[in-house]
């Protein structure tokens, strides 16, 4: 992993990678399935015992079970609301948007570039959003929604996330026009790297980037980080580990799986040193109506690309020597129903939520609170929004130090006071 060198004191070598289930994964099926309790309220997909005793995950989960122990299991995390929209406004803006209306706010991601720089010492934007153009329109509506959350907001464009592909028109970011599925096709690559450069030269927008941009759109136009986007660099068997392709993910529309992908790209852009990359996943609003899939075709749809994808990434960075520097989360809008409704879907619900950590150096193969018999609340002290944003500020940060800080907006300056974070992973 690039070392993060020339940065002050207060930073620490270390980076973020954000798996976001957009449309709010249930807690259910996945991290706590609640298998002991009646019928209603327990996953309808079964469980499977994981490597930490007595805990068990989602029945789709079996290779993310046998990793349990490098892993931190949130079951008491909650916050107010059920709307779409808000839910994930609040939860990417680590609740800086407090009521998720997106009239204030800004996304962590975006905190953490304004903190480090828009850009690394070599160039690499610290602030990444992977996504990928959807067929399916309820798809797309949370790809939006997500690249919304992720937005800079107050502190400013330039700290906007690097998005690199054309799904979005709601980021101010400047984008490289690739699908992410044609990463590895390196003509694709060349061509549209030789059109978004005609553009800024047409445009002259260069000379309106600060030093830091221009720097990483240098690095970008140079190859640099084109070579990062190109799996063709990698190992076959490597993108074998990943590939969830053979998936087709969608409910009106299908298309092939691009998670394992998504994430074997932010495993090379961490490895480069790039410091705050959020994985956009879609479909987990799992209701059975128009839009949407019942819980069990949903799950067995897209539990198995999480599990194949997270499985080879949490090896991947292991292997690799970079797991006490990369810290994991997934997380999503909410959590869902305890019952079922009528459909055979589960609702939204924010009663409990969905949260799961790994690596970084911190305190693994643990369940951090407890949930009541029905899965509906915590039956132990709640976990917010705020101890989400409070846990990634302690984790790249020297908060101390970062508060002593010269040139740092009130904004930030705010988060590090009386922080609240999940202290048992310290």
């Amino acid at each position: 992993m690039a070392a993060k060198s020339g940065l002050p004191n207060f930073v620490k070598d270390r980076s973020v990678v954000l798996l976001f289930l957009g449309g709010g994964a249930s807690h259910i099926e996945t991290f706590n399935p609640n298998s002991e309790a009646a019928e209603p309220y327990r996953s309808v997909t079964g469980e499977v015992k994981t490597s930490i005793p007595g805990v068990a995950f989602g029945s789709t989960f079996p290779e993310l079970a046998k990793r349990a122990h490098r892993m931190a299991i949130v079951r008491s995390m909650q916050h107010e609301r059920v709307d779409h929209e808000q839910s994930i406004s609040m939860m990417l803006t680590g609740g800086t948007d407090p009521d998720g209306k997106r009239k204030e706010g800004f996304g962590m991601g975006a905190a953490h570039a304004r903190i480090l720089g828009a850009s690394t010492t070599t160039g690499l934007p610290n602030n990444i959003v992977l996504t990928h153009p959807h067929s399916d329109g309820q798809y797309r509506k949370e790809l939006e929604r997500v690249v919304a959350g992720s937005r800079s907001g107050t502190l400013g464009a330039m700290y906007a996330p690097y998005i690199p592909d054309n799904t979005s028109e709601s980021s101010k970011s400047v984008r490289l026009q690739l699908p992410m599925e044609r990463f590895v096709d390196r003509r694709a690559l060349a061509r549209s790297l030789d059109n978004f450069e005609q553009q800024l030269d047409s445009t002259g927008n260069m000379a309106a980037f600060d030093e830091y941009q221009q720097q990483a759109y240098e690095m970008l136009l140079s190859g640099k980080i084109a070579k990062l986007f190109d799996l063709s660099q990698e190992d076959p068997r490597i993108v074998e580990r990943y590939d969830t392709s053979a998936v087709q993910i969608g409910f009106k529309r299908f298309e092939p799986s691009l998670l394992g992908k998504q994430l074997l790209t932010a495993r090379r852009l961490v490895e480069a040193g790039a410091g705050f990359v959020t994985v956009q996943s879609a479909g987990w609003d799992m209701h059975a109506d128009g839009n949407n899939p019942n819980m069990e075709v949903g799950m067995k749809m897209l539990g198995p690309t999480v599990d194949k994808a997270l499985s080879a990434f949490l090896d991947d960075i292991e292997q690799r020597g970079l797991s006490k520097r990369v810290l994991t989360i997934i997380t999503g809008d909410f959590g869902r129903t305890p019952k079922l409704n009528k459909d055979g879907g589960r609702d939204h619900w924010s009663g409990l939520c969905t949260l799961a950590l790994a690596g970084g150096g911190l305190a693994m193969g643990q369940v951090i609170g407890k949930s009541g018999l029905k899965n509906d609340v915590p039956n132990s002290e709640p976990i917010g929004i705020e101890h989400l944003l409070g846990t990634i500020f302690h984790y790249l940060f020297d908060i101390a130090s970062l508060r002593l800080a010269q040139g740092m907006p009130r904004e930030i300056l705010k988060l590090t006071e009386n922080t609240k974070y999940i202290r048992e992973l310290f």
